[in-house]
């Protein structure tokens, strides 16, 4: 199905192209995610390693230094080691941070634990590990105690030493007045009473939730310490979901484009052959590349052309011979009314009016055979298809030939008299009658006619045979043209005007079948047969009354 239907394969791409555009999307948010998470993870961390440098640096011995760390373990609940740089193993990248004074993060997805390096100002030989499996709310609220004991060195000058540490921070920390900040009584007692407070900020804007804390300092009665606002990690901001849908558009806009390429290439093929037709070139053709609707569009202008170039040249040989045809019966015509302007006799007279009346008749017959071919030429025929009784057309054919009295043996093979064909019963008669016709021109004696059904290919067929001298292999093709004529002297003696099978073959094609001419297997002489579909198909075509298949022109 989607190999013949151009429009189920783009409709089944662009959801196959969806599929995949989703997928590449769903994977590059998680890969800059990744990315953005580690970021975030090393911003929240880059101050508190600082501050946490800056205390054990302070410390004048190994062991006090080892004392701190274990207060500062105790006071984060969480484990704090104090080890060898060289047991530590670091990329280019993170000992790049170490030298600037930031945390080395590194994160288990599996587990959700962090380990934390951090780099000792004036001990390059150590290094503090610290694995953080959990952050709790006691845990954040104990930060600030890092903040204030580094502050405890400078009193009085806490503001300026807190603006010298800010780059070391992605957030703001700063010393605000308690009455500034938009706390409720509960929290302003709470402060009084030394514990520090957690502030979550909810916001509509691209910075979303914030967490700040704030911690009383000793010192100071209406002044307090404050970390934050600290955004939360945004799994999908603003920004990031308009690049990732900017792209997936721009990524969906070349597969539709890549799936209609194809389709605009071929009608770009057929706009350009339309127009050399236009121009007056019929002998291009387009290539037919597969079984889908562009290649049946290809087929029938393919089909088209082939008809029209025919239909052209058929037209400039059928002027030709008419106007060869015409000026034998005219001048015929012409002789014989000279002729009775000087003659006197009678009965001469009389000869000659019934020549010119035979005349008369062949010149309406020639042109009723002319306007039958064209009016089947030009592929406008109004057929009503039927239930024919096959025994009958052939039957009556018979009896008028024998009417005729042409002194040839006509016989009618038997056959079901009850079988029944769909045709066009006029032109099926005429198909018979032409046949006939032919026959008695160009037999010696006899003359067979025969018809049936074959069911296995649900083939009608009607055969006319004789003991003529036959028809060569080489102009078995040629006698179906019009105004053909193997033997140009025998057919003008016999009146015929090389019109009959060129019907014959029009009808064939508009029944759907063809009409073929070989050696008679009985007679010995020629054998025409001419098949066309018993049933027809149940599709209606443009022509009135007409149910056909598509097909080809067998001429």
């Amino acid at each position: 199905m989607f190999k013949h239907n151009i429009f189920l394969r783009i409709y089944a791409g662009l959801v196959i192209l969806v599929l995949l555009v989703t997928l590449f999307g769903y994977l590059l948010v998680q890969i800059i995610n990744y990315q953005r998470a580690q970021v975030y993870r090393e911003s929240l961390t880059d101050g508190m390693a600082y501050i946490v440098s800056e205390g054990v640096a302070r410390q004048p011995n190994v062991q006090q230094k080892l004392d701190w760390i274990s207060d500062a373990s105790d006071l984060l609940e969480l484990p704090i080691y104090y080890v060898e740089a060289e047991k530590v193993d670091l990329t280019r990248a993170e000992k790049r941070r170490i030298a600037d004074r930031k945390a080395v993060v590194r994160w288990d997805a599996q587990t959700s634990v962090a380990y934390i390096v951090i780099g000792l100002r004036d001990d390059p030989n150590h290094f503090l590990y610290i694995k953080a499996d959990n952050i709790t709310e006691r845990q954040m609220k104990a930060l600030p105690v890092f903040i204030l004991d580094y502050l405890v060195y400078y009193p009085g000058q806490e503001k300026e030493y807190l603006a010298k540490i800010q780059d070391y921070f992605s957030y703001p920390v700063s010393i605000q007045d308690v009455q500034s900040l938009p706390l409720d009584s509960e929290q302003i007692g709470r402060l009084r009473l030394d514990h520090s407070i957690i502030l979550y900020r909810d916001s509509a804007s691209i910075r979303g939730t914030t967490i700040s804390i704030v911690s009383p300092i000793p010192s100071s009665v209406s002044e307090v310490l404050v970390m934050g606002p600290v955004p939360l990690f945004n799994w999908m901001p603003f920004q990031l979901a308009a690049g990732i849908t900017l792209l997936s558009m721009f990524v969906l806009s070349l597969g539709v484009y890549g799936l209609l390429v194809p389709m605009q290439r071929k009608l770009r093929e057929v706009s350009y052959a339309l127009n050399k037709m236009k121009s007056g070139n019929m002998s291009l053709r387009l290539a037919i590349d597969g079984k889908d609707e562009m290649a049946l569009l290809a087929s029938s202008y393919n089909a088209m052309s082939d008809h029209i170039q025919r239909l052209i040249e058929s037209q400039r040989e059928l002027m030709r011979a008419v106007s060869h045809e015409l000026r034998t019966p005219v001048a015929r015509i012409r002789f014989a009314m000279e002729m009775l302007a000087d003659e006197d006799d009678y009965e001469y007279r009389l000869q000659q009016m019934e020549q010119i009346d035979k005349d008369i008749e062949a010149l309406n017959k020639l042109i009723d055979e002319i306007m039958t071919y064209a009016k089947l030429e030009q592929g406008t025929p109004s057929l009503d298809f039927e239930k024919v009784s096959l025994y009958e057309v052939l039957d009556q054919v018979a009896i008028e030939t024998e009417a005729l009295k042409t002194g040839k043996s006509i016989e009618l093979d038997q056959m079901p008299i009850g079988l029944e064909v769909e045709a066009e019963r006029r032109y099926l008669h005429r198909v018979v009658q032409n046949l006939v016709g032919n026959a008695v021109r160009y037999c010696d004696d006899k003359i067979i006619i025969s018809g049936g059904v074959d069911d296995a290919n649900n083939q009608a067929f009607i055969c006319v045979e004789d003991d003529g001298p036959g028809i060569p292999p080489e102009d078995r093709e040629r006698v179906f043209e019009a105004f053909s004529r193997l033997d140009d002297s025998r057919t003008r003696a016999s009146g015929g005007y090389g019109l009959g099978l060129s019907i014959v073959s029009r009808i064939a094609f508009w029944f759907g079948g063809r009409i073929e001419v070989d050696e008679s297997p009985r007679l010995g002489g020629a054998r025409f047969v001419m098949s066309w579909p018993a049933e027809r198909y149940k599709k209606k075509s443009r022509y009135k009354g007409v149910e056909s298949q598509e097909r080809q022109d067998p001429s």
